[in-house]
């Protein structure tokens, strides 16, 4: 059997996904929610319907769509039908017993050039984008969303479905306190984070401030 992995969506995160599984010499596949989508597809490969998907439960999944919410929905749909694995691009790195930890997971992708040192707890359907650095004894809760460039410091806790945008920086907390970002929060790119920050916030800036 020819080794394939089917990926959920037809957005940029998708192909970004498709091209993760393509350096790790594994072809895709992607998930369209209606033909609409697939009639606006912008890539190569093949797409299929997400009404047809059981036709493919052989392969294995994953989640290719950026926003958190939406990856959570589609997960708890096919919950039990389908085979939720992790792709981690060949050039990311891991500290000492790193990537076991992550391989334990579900749905987890890890784009090319993350870097995580070591004891990070990851949940299942984490996305970590393209040069995303995460160090020490952090936790990454499900469902969260590292953007690109972003840096988590060590002893930082995400808690579930929190986004940090593209390059923006988690300052470190410490044994006793892990700096923790709340519950489906979002950091603004570029932001600087000194301080705990409120579940379903919007927080930006130098120093990061809520702003919604």
């Amino acid at each position: 059997m020819k080794s394939c992995i089917g990926i959920f969506g037809t957005s940029g995160m998708a192909r970004e996904a498709g091209d993760v599984a393509w350096a790790c010499g594994i072809e895709p596949f992607y998930v369209a929610r209606d033909e609409a989508e697939v009639a606006a597809w912008p890539g190569a490969g093949e797409v299929v319907l997400e009404k047809d998907v059981g036709v493919y439960s052989r392969y294995p999944f994953v989640i290719g769509i950026g926003d958190n919410e939406i990856r959570r929905k589609v997960a708890l749909r096919f919950e039990g039908q389908l085979l939720f694995t992790n792709l981690i691009h060949p050039s990311a790195t891991f500290g000492y017993g790193q990537r076991k930890v992550i391989d334990e997971a579900q749905g987890v992708i890890v784009a090319a050039g993350v870097r995580f040192t070591s004891n990070i707890g990851v949940g299942n359907f984490v996305l970590f984008n393209q040069n995303a650095t995460v160090a020490h004894d952090c936790l990454v809760d499900h469902f969260a969303h590292v953007a690109p460039g972003a840096n988590i410091s060590g002893n930082v806790h995400l808690k579930e479905g929190v986004w940090v945008g593209a390059g923006a920086v988690i300052n470190q907390g410490d044994e006793k306190h892990r700096l923790t970002i709340g519950m489906n929060s979002v950091i603004g790119s570029g932001a600087v984070v000194t301080e705990d920050c409120e579940p379903n916030g919007i927080y930006a800036g130098v120093p990061a401030k809520r702003i919604k």
